[in-house]
């Protein structure tokens, strides 16, 4: 396979994941803001740290209200993480790889690519915001299900795979960082007694309360979520599910020698911690950690299979 179509591929699938992402971190947002008191300080600006675009929004915004933030997170091309940047990159991918790939999955996107840009304004606006953003989950669900069902399970599938599990453990390590910050720190404040609420927030900007329940089999707490979320190997979401799954792929891949390293001293890394004890001290730290060995990763990736063409 050619390098170039690896990274096509990798990169769609990364984009891909990304829009749905974004998509239900901000139905998410909109709900937790309903659940809370008006007077709790809780707005827009932690949708924008998930997304790591913070310099980019104040370059082009003055404040992170509603409506500049949605903009920002659906509709703005300066924001490469927001959806209409995702969606269109992805089908960018696609269309140059057209005949590694079902041609019902072109179909698909390229169907996705028009509604987003033929629907704005309802996308920006509050009444129709959130079925519109329901039915890009349910698309980019849909074509990650035509792929999984119809596409050869090759190399290039293999490159998917990678991209997703990725971009996945990526976005949990973001979430939980900055959803969680003002929980973990314990402060005392008339926050303490709405913890629950947005500890639930957390779980479910992954879709991941239910299968949390059944893994836990109590109410939500605060050191169990965190546990759930970067350590059981069960839940597709999770942290330890994702970088599972990345080292199933690379080990079938060839030149993986230095990918595999990586991602055994990332397992290590995750497996070996304490979850309990972080969360009382040194857990931002700890996920910055994990973020950086996610990016160092990601090089290692880069620089085995799409600088240089494949066998």
């Amino acid at each position: 396979m050619l390098s170039r179509v690896a990274e096509e591929l990798y990169w769609m699938s990364r984009h891909l994941e990304r829009a749905e992402n974004m998509a239900r971190i901000v139905n998410v947002n909109e709900n937790l803001l309903m659940d809370l008191p008006v007077k709790i300080p809780f707005g827009w600006q932690s949708t924008i740290s998930i997304t790591g675009g913070d310099d980019v929004f104040y370059d082009h915004y003055d404040e992170p209200d509603e409506k500049n933030v949605i903009r920002f997170i659906i509709a703005d091309t300066n924001n490469a993480s927001s959806i209409l940047s995702c969606i269109s990159r992805a089908r960018e991918n696609v269309r140059t790889t057209r005949d590694i790939i079902p041609r019902e999955s072109w179909e698909l996107l390229n169907d996705l690519y028009q509604k987003i840009k033929n629907n704005m304004s309802t996308a920006l606006g509050k009444r129709g915001r959130n079925a519109f953003l329901n039915s890009i989950i349910g698309d980019v669900h849909r074509i990650t299900g035509l792929l999984a069902g119809t596409m050869s399970q090759d190399e290039g599938y293999c490159f998917l795979r990678l991209g997703r599990n990725l971009e996945r453990a990526d976005m949990t390590t973001r979430i939980i960082d900055v959803r969680s910050a003002n929980l973990i720190a314990e402060l005392e404040n008339e926050l303490t007694p709405f913890g629950n609420i947005q500890w639930v927030s957390v779980l479910k900007s992954l879709t991941a309360y239910q299968m949390y329940r059944q893994y836990s089999k109590t109410r939500v707490k605060g050191a169990l979520v965190l546990k759930f979320l970067l350590q059981c190997e069960e839940f597709p979401r999770s942290f330890s599910h994702c970088i599972n799954e990345v080292k199933k792929c690379l080990e079938e891949l060839p030149n993986n020698d230095e990918p595999l390293r990586e991602i055994a001293s990332l397992q290590r890394l995750n497996t070996n911690t304490d979850i309990g004890k972080l969360a009382k001290s040194g857990f931002h730290d700890h996920i910055d950690l994990l973020q950086a060995q996610l990016a160092s990763l990601h090089n290692c990736i880069d620089k085995s299979y799409f600088l240089t063409e494949l066998d």
